[in-house]
């Protein structure tokens, strides 16, 4: 196996982000999400989006984990407030986190995930949330493993030409092993 690493996100890596996410979403999202909305998502607007949230800094992180010299998953977060005017201090939200189905798997998301955690950490928060669609059980299995839950709120999006409904997961900022069968160490 190649060599698996996690790093911060530069504008080089706005493309295969671009491609990662358009991917994943086509892959895991088809059946929740219109067509047309999968189809934005690699247009310039996309890539633009992107290259906004490399860049924004304060607090705001995008990480890439790579597996020798592809680029298989990529985590984004931020400020909760930004969703949530009444989040309470060092409350931090995970945007994104997607690893290409084809290299799932291999520990991509709980590298991805355990490395964000650290960074926002670093900026003060304590705990953090992520908005999932509810019909999505993989992402929602991931989280629970690692000790998030939902608290309770639900969102119903507008996705053209259906609603989308998005259950919030909540946790704290550390990786818990909730999976009997995986070794407790969870670092790597």
């Amino acid at each position: 196996m190649a060599l698996a690493s996690v790093r911060p996100a530069g504008l080089d890596d706005v493309d295969e982000i671009v491609r990662l996410q358009a991917l994943t979403w086509r892959t895991a999202y088809a059946e929740i999400l219109p067509a047309a909305a999968l189809d934005r998502l690699d247009g310039p607007d996309a890539r633009a989006a992107w290259a906004a949230a490399v860049t924004a800094g304060d607090g705001h992180h995008v990480l890439v984990a790579t597996e020798g010299d592809w680029t298989v998953g990529f985590c984004a977060a931020g400020p909760a407030n930004l969703d949530d005017p009444d989040a309470p201090d060092g409350r931090v939200q995970i945007a994104s986190l997607l690893v290409e189905p084809r290299w799932g798997r291999r520990g991509h998301g709980r590298r991805l995930l355990t490395a964000i955690f650290r960074w926002l950490a670093e900026d003060g928060a304590r705990e953090g949330v992520v908005w999932v669609p509810e019909p999505d059980v993989a992402s929602r299995a991931f989280y629970d493993r690692v000790g998030w839950d939902s608290d309770g709120l639900v969102r119903t999006l507008d996705a053209g030409d259906r609603e989308v409904r998005e259950i919030r997961l909540a946790g704290a900022l550390r990786v818990e092993n909730r999976d009997p069968r995986r070794r407790s160490d969870l670092s790597s």
